[in-house]
C-alpha cells in the first residue's frame, strides 16, 4: 500500500517511483507497464503491485514524489522573495516538461485529494510575520493568487494555451506575483 502523506518512503518505494519517473521522461506515462517499471527498479513485478495496487495509485505517488523531490522548493525568508522562487520553479518545470505535465495533470484532475496547494503553509507563515495587518479576506486572496501562480498548472497553461517559451513563462509568472505583492508592500510590519 502507498505510504501515507507526510511519511517516509521505503527504499523500494523510492526505487519504484524513481524508475517510473525516468520512464515517463523517456516514453511518456501511458506506455509504461508494471513489468518495465519493475525491471528498471531492479525488483519483482509483484513488489510494484504490492506497493501500488493500481495504475492510479502509482501515478499519484509518482506525481507527489516528483513534486517533493525533483521540483522541491527552498524555504523562503520573505514573502517578497516569492516572485524569484516562482521564476526558478517555472524554469525547472520547463527543463523537465514530461514530469511537469504528470504533476499538473494529477493536480488539475483533482485526483490528488484535498491536500493544500504546495507551499501554501509557507506563504501563510511569511504573510503572518511580515504583513500581519491583512484581514482574513485579503490574506486569503494573496495566498490563493501566489499559490496559483507558483504551480505546475500555471506552467502548463502558459506553455499549452499561450505557446510561451521558458523565459517568457518565468517572466510572466514572476511579474504576476510582483503585481500581487505590490498591493501589500506598503503594509509591511517594521
Amino acid at each position: 500500500m502507498t505510504a501515507p502523506a507526510g511519511s517516509e518512503l521505503s527504499g523500494t518505494q523510492t526505487a519504484i517511483l524513481a524508475a517510473y519517473a525516468e520512464l515517463i521522461e523517456e516514453v511518456g506515462s501511458d506506455d509504461v507497464s508494471f513489468r518495465v517499471i519493475s525491471r528498471r527498479a531492479g525488483i519483482a513485478q509483484r513488489t510494484v503491485f504490492r506497493n501500488y495496487p493500481t495504475r492510479v495509485d502509482l501515478l499519484l505517488a509518482t506525481a507527489a514524489w516528483i513534486e517533493a523531490t525533483l521540483f522541491a522548493r527552498e524555504e523562503l525568508d520573505s514573502i517578497f522573495d516569492v516572485p524569484l522562487a516562482i521564476r526558478d520553479a517555472m524554469q525547472r518545470y520547463d527543463a523537465r516538461p514530461e514530469l511537469a505535465h504528470v504533476v499538473a495533470e494529477t493536480a488539475m484532475r483533482g485526483v490528488s485529494g484535498a491536500a493544500p496547494a504546495s507551499g501554501r503553509a509557507q506563504l501563510e507563515r511569511l504573510l503572518d510575520a511580515e504583513v500581519p495587518s491583512l484581514d482574513e479576506a485579503e490574506r486569503r486572496a494573496v495566498v490563493a493568487a501566489l499559490a496559483h501562480l507558483d504551480s505546475v498548472g500555471t506552467w502548463v497553461t502558459y506553455r499549452r494555451e499561450f505557446g510561451m517559451d521558458q523565459r517568457d513563462i518565468a517572466d510572466a509568472a514572476a511579474w504576476a506575483a510582483e503585481a500581487v505583492l505590490d498591493t501589500i508592500r506598503d503594509r509591511v510590519a517594521s
